[in-house]
């Protein structure tokens, strides 16, 4: 698309992340046969590689293995903020948390900022590094009140912070709240050059390789699906979902969220800087640089993963916000990504539940992915050497505060019983040869809910919408074409296979009952 081809509401017909697109990465084969290592590791993205890396450097025989290509999950769709400002929080953990927790969630974030700018240094990776000022503003009276709480949260928490009533754009807000010195880069980049050292140092990586579950014995294994194991003196989850909860209640703890993306040419000269709005729909902005040309990343429209019933709106609701603010002049690339948020916000870093230490989680960044996941990388790091660190009891997964855990554990579970029951009671006599071609839609066969999808070439396929997770119903999702479940955010391309989980298996194209996947030998559940 050149700058004389932008039509305003003619985005790109399919969604490709700009850093996946712009990055070569190696490949790697797939697990077929046992192995022994120091320390497995589940999960491609920041925070297996980081991990990995820092293990590999300490002199121990590491492992990844990642379901789909290294760092095409959450990380190859993030929009690459490295900060500690992670929208209005500060405030919220001082209340819940006390002030001293709320100084650490602070400082594991500055520490990860600072961990990756000196990794840069020192391997020397050109990966459009640059320091920026964060931005939070609100557009509301409501939302002024609270950056003024906020900014006094900065205070007493020695966060190098100003309230400022005013943006450098056309936008008309109440006050801002900055945090200096954040940064933002090419995410890939970066990693690419740590997959590289993890190699040379002897790491093993495995791709096309889906964990399922681990047997929990003096040394745990994890199992794969096609029968490769992977025994290790610790397994460490860094699957954005936990693949293996053991008890640990997780599809009960976390909701998943999808927030979408705009790489547009602007009219506008980007100001600098780093922007996100207290105000919803989120709207978020920074800049970068595509075939030498600066662009911007128009961001937000966040909403609960599958329950969107025109996932197209967001992206034109985001078009609509950067032609007004910036002017667009072509919108090369397009493309969405969710992550887990935890019951009171911090995620959880730590063994799976208190009995087994040996078996390690990372999740629930709340969309703060490179601050977080390195920040997690560099205490599993700690914890598999056996080092103290000071931030473990804040990330504990066993940790629980009554308020607003509690609460909050009530409100998203009724949440997914209402989809469950909902989707269950669906009923609809769509005849799917009707289908226009490259359309999808919840269809109904002899009585049974079925879910249709009419290709390009005009092949209808079909599948089952139970979730092969704990069985709710997946709702069509139009701007990726996939199946996703919009009670724990598994989707499913609309041939059935995963795309994501904490779903391990593929919708089926036969009626699906969940005590198949109770019963499974092969399930993480």
């Amino acid at each position: 698309m050149t700058n004389d081809d932008y039509v305003e509401g003619k985005l790109p017909e399919f969604p490709k992340s700009f850093w996946t697109d712009s990055t070569d990465l190696p490949e790697f084969p797939k697990l077929d046969h046992d192995i022994s290592v120091n320390a497995v590791i589940v999960g491609g993205g920041i925070t297996g590689i980081t991990t990995a890396y820092l293990l590999a450097n300490k002199g121990l025989k590491v492992a990844i293995i990642e379901a789909d290509r290294l760092l095409n999950g959450t990380t190859g769709n993030t929009t690459a903020k490295i900060t500690a400002q992670h929208d209005i929080i500060y405030d919220e953990l001082i209340t819940n948390m006390g002030k001293s927790k709320a100084r650490l969630y602070y400082e594991a974030s500055i520490e990860a900022l600072n961990f990756i700018k000196e990794t840069i240094d020192q391997l020397q990776i050109d990966c459009d590094f640059s320091t920026q000022d964060a931005y939070i503003y609100s557009t509301t009276e409501e939302y002024e009140q609270k950056l003024q709480t906020e900014a006094k949260a900065y205070e007493k928490l020695n966060i190098n912070g100003e309230l400022v009533d005013s943006i450098p754009f056309d936008i008309k807000i109440k006050n801002a709240l900055i945090m200096r010195n954040q940064a933002q880069f090419h995410p890939l980049k970066y990693l690419k050059q740590l997959v590289q050292n993890i190699t040379e140092k002897g790491g093993l990586i495995f791709e096309n390789t889906v964990a399922v579950n681990v047997e929990t014995e003096t040394r745990p294994t994890v199992l794969t699906r096609d029968g490769g194991r992977v025994t290790g003196d610790y397994v460490l989850a860094c699957s954005h979902f936990p693949f293996y909860e053991g008890l640990g209640l997780y599809s009960g703890k976390m909701y998943a969220d999808r927030s979408y993306v705009l790489a547009a040419k602007t009219k506008s000269k980007f100001p600098g800087g780093m922007y996100i709005s207290a105000d919803q729909p989120t709207r978020s902005l920074r800049s970068v640089t595509i075939n030498g040309e600066e662009m911007v990343l128009i961001v937000g429209e966040g909403h609960k993963t599958g329950q969107s019933n025109n996932t197209m709106k967001h992206y034109g609701a985001l078009e609509t916000f950067g032609r007004e603010v910036l002017g667009i002049e072509s919108i090369p690339y397009r493309w969405s990504a969710q992550d887990l948020t935890t019951l009171d916000k911090v995620p959880y870093i730590g063994p799976v539940t208190a009995g087994q230490p040996k078996i390690l989680i990372a999740t629930g960044y709340r969309k703060w992915g490179m601050s977080n996941g390195t920040a997690a990388a560099l205490l599993l790091c700690d914890t598999v050497l056996g080092k103290e660190n000071k931030f473990q009891k804040l990330f504990n997964p066993s940790r629980f505060y009554i308020n607003p855990s509690l609460k909050n554990f009530f409100v998203e579970n009724g949440d997914v019983v209402k989809h469950l029951i909902k989707g269950k009671l669906e009923i609809t006599n769509l005849n799917p040869n009707l289908l226009p071609n490259d359309e999808g839609a919840v269809i109904s066969i002899n009585g049974e809910r079925k879910g249709a999808y009419k290709d390009k070439e005009g092949t209808l396929h079909i599948v089952d919408t139970t979730c092969t997770h704990v069985g709710c119903e997946v709702e069509w999702n139009c701007a990726e074409r996939t199946w996703d479940c919009p009670c724990h955010g598994s989707r499913f391309s609309y041939t059935g296979e995963v795309v994501e989980g904490p779903a391990e298996k593929p919708l089926q194209k036969y009626d699906f009952k969940m005590i198949e996947n109770l019963t499974s030998e092969d399930s993480g559940y």
